[in-house]
């Protein structure tokens, strides 16, 4: 699990009011990710989440607004995840290229047991369907990409700068790989029913990073 392989976050307590909009989001983000924005109404969240319609405005003006919230939470709970995997595996060993490397092993496990739980990507189903929501939810899934692009990147060039790459390729577009094949691996993943091809996928661009950086 993600939480395994994470520092530990202090519990902290939330209000009542905190804990309604938490649950109304935590439906909204099962459906979503279950059957895509459009099709996840505001009166399904209301049964599944067991308030009334004048609970749910009081969290939310309306559809849209709650995007807003899923993308925004997203944003908070998942922009460090990725960063906060490698930097585990950057003290497990002080190579900036095997380092990669064990952080990609390890982000393997975490979204394969992700994955066989919660399948599906909130960003994902957002970017599917952004005629569904206004232009302040694609500037925070704009941002969420270029935070990860930017952490992949940073890294890449860490590791150029010891070893050379060995074919011509530019570190922007290998970063972008990366969120590349996540996204596509969860694609597949829901296609196949298999949750552990997005492991595989990842493994593969592992040993494709190797290639890169050290030959055949």
């Amino acid at each position: 699990m993600v939480q395994s392989l994470l520092k530990e976050r202090p519990q902290v307590r939330v209000s009542r009011g905190e804990q309604t909009r938490d649950r109304i989001m935590d439906v909204a983000e099962a459906s979503v990710l279950a059957k895509g924005f459009a099709a996840t109404s505001i009166d399904e969240i209301l049964y599944e989440a067991g308030i009334t319609k004048s609970g749910f405005f009081y969290h939310f003006r309306d559809k849209n607004d709650l995007a807003l919230g899923l993308i925004e939470r997203f944003r908070l709970q998942n922009l460090s995840i990725f960063e906060e995997i490698f930097d585990r595996a950057a003290e497990l060993n002080e190579d900036p290229l095997h380092a990669f490397l064990v952080g990609l092993k390890l982000l393997a496990e975490t979204l394969a047991d992700v994955q066989a739980e919660r399948p599906g990507c909130l960003v994902a189903s957002f970017v599917y369907q952004d005629q569904q929501y206004d232009a302040r939810v694609r500037a925070v899934i704009v941002d969420v990409t270029l935070v990860w692009r930017a952490q992949f990147v940073a890294r890449l060039e860490a590791i150029a700068a010891v070893y050379p790459p060995r074919v011509d390729v530019e570190l922007r577009d290998l970063a972008d790989m990366l969120t590349a094949i996540i996204d596509g691996g969860i694609i597949l993943s829901k296609t196949l029913r298999e949750p552990q091809i997005m492991a595989r996928q990842l493994l593969a661009y592992r040993a494709f990073v190797r290639t890169v950086f050290l030959g055949a």
